[in-house]
């Protein structure tokens, strides 16, 4: 009872000035030891903890870099529980509901962000901003068509046969390993040696048309489940008035976020099993694992039962462990790996970014993420689409469907050849995305030539 009493009784004064600018209410013990272990640390320097307090007590006025040696991985370890510093810190003083590192942006006049990768980091909560949702223009889709019915849409966005398996990349610290000579690596993010993922590379960089596709599209999708909640959700718009006379034969149909931004279905070979997941929260897990509070912020696969259920579904369950984290921020999707096993990843506009096959396979490996769709990508292709069609701007429904497998892969460097010979997998639809493409469709009116499985 003595231990006990000392733990909740002794906290030093500097440690409890520092929690009175602490925000929100919850994890009070986690959030004391993280401030515990960082004025241990600040205690070394002189004038830090001073500097610190009065970043905290005057937010509007400029401060200096209050820094922390940088650990071999990056990550601080509090109470069994390891991440960035700068992100603990920003959780404990600014945003309680911060997830990611994906989330934050260091300020100009930092000196010791994060992302530079120095000896020490800045730790000042101040000297970061949550990143913004970029507002995305709208699509001004032609009231009439700029191609006659018969007239040939331009090869780019012509479907072809492809008949070939998926290409297989992988990556590792280094970034991709891939046979592609456009490989990039900018867009990585290794939570072991963790970078800031740089601007979308441009879009016209891919060699190969992401509409060059011959499987069957997906079902049409249905944008119910959201559209009763178009009066709750955020609309990016754009003044009309401003639209240039030669462009006024054209209809704006704007981006609107749905409450829903995803929706994951989980598969065991070629059979859903289970109700499909709707994603409110922007941070999901999907894990092996039974949680019997129904908690919004994870998929648990662990829950679900299939009579047919074989040996080789049983072990790869056994090996899903805690899955994947899926967050969506600032107008982007990252999968990060948390399993101990490798997850693999079929995403068109992660590819298309990367110069990649669109039907390549990326391999993630453990404590690694990626980022696997761009909203603003998306919409330069959208934007280019509606010139060339209603066909055009169809076959970029197949953007928004992500496919993911856990610990099998597949494509030509496996013997399983598409995701449907996986024994685990889910399918993402990205509810955003498919709605806007779901309004411009509504809009251009029927296609010229019918849309079936070979068209």
């Amino acid at each position: 009872m003595t231990s006990l009493n000392s733990l909740f009784s002794f906290t030093s004064p500097a440690v409890k000035k520092l929690l009175g600018w602490k925000q929100g209410d919850e994890e009070e013990k986690w959030a004391e030891k993280a401030v515990d272990s960082l004025v241990k640390k600040l205690k070394k320097k002189k004038g830090a903890i001073e500097e610190l307090e009065k970043a905290l007590s005057m937010p509007g006025q400029p401060s200096k870099c209050v820094t922390i040696p940088r650990s071999l991985d990056g990550r601080l370890q509090v109470s069994h529980r390891k991440g960035l510093p700068h992100v603990i810190y920003c959780r404990v003083w600014r945003w309680p509901d911060l997830q990611s590192h994906h989330e934050l942006k260091p300020l100009e006049f930092c000196e010791y962000p994060f992302s530079a990768k120095q000896k020490e980091v800045c730790i000042n909560p101040y000297h970061y901003k949550r990143v913004e949702s970029p507002v995305l223009p709208p699509v001004l889709v032609p009231r009439h068509s700029e191609y006659p019915p018969g007239h040939p849409m331009l090869n780019s966005f012509t479907p072809v046969a492809d008949t070939t398996m998926p290409h297989n990349v992988s990556f590792s610290a280094q970034g991709f390993t891939s046979p592609s000579p456009n490989a990039l690596s900018s867009s990585l993010s290794v939570s072991s040696q963790i970078s800031v993922p740089s601007p979308t590379t441009s879009v016209n960089s891919a060699p190969n048309s992401p509409f060059g596709l011959s499987e069957t599209p997906p079902p049409a999708y249905s944008p119910q489940d959201d559209s009763q909640h178009g009066s709750e959700s955020n609309h990016q718009s754009m003044d009309t008035s401003t639209i240039p006379a030669g462009e006024a034969d054209v209809a704006p149909v704007t981006y609107q976020e749905p409450q829903y931004w995803c929706s994951i279905a989980y598969y065991e070979l070629n059979s859903r099993v289970g109700e499909v997941f709707h994603a409110q929260n922007h941070s999901i897990v999907v894990d092996g694992f039974t949680d019997p509070s129904n908690n919004q912020s994870r998929f648990c696969l662990g829950l679900l039962s299939n009579v047919n259920r074989n040996s080789t579904i049983e072990n790869t369950r056994r090996h899903i462990g805690k899955g994947i984290h899926l967050y969506y921020v600032g107008g982007e999707v990252y999968a990060e790996c948390l399993s101990d096993s490798a997850i693999f990843v079929q995403s068109r506009n992660c590819n298309h970014s990367h110069g990649f096959h669109p039907t390549t396979v990326c391999k993630i490996p453990p404590g690694c993420s990626l980022k696997i769709f761009n909203n603003q990508e998306f919409a330069h292709l959208l934007t280019d689409a509606v010139n060339h069609g209603f066909e055009a701007v169809y076959e970029l429904t197949k953007m928004c469907t992500i496919r993911t497998s856990f610990v099998k892969g597949w494509g030509a460097e496996y013997h399983r050849q598409d995701v449907t010979s996986t024994p685990c997998w889910i399918e993402i639809h990205l509810h955003g995305p498919l709605q806007w493409l779901d309004k411009v469709l509504t809009q251009m009116g029927s296609p010229h030539n019918p849309i079936s499985s070979v068209s």
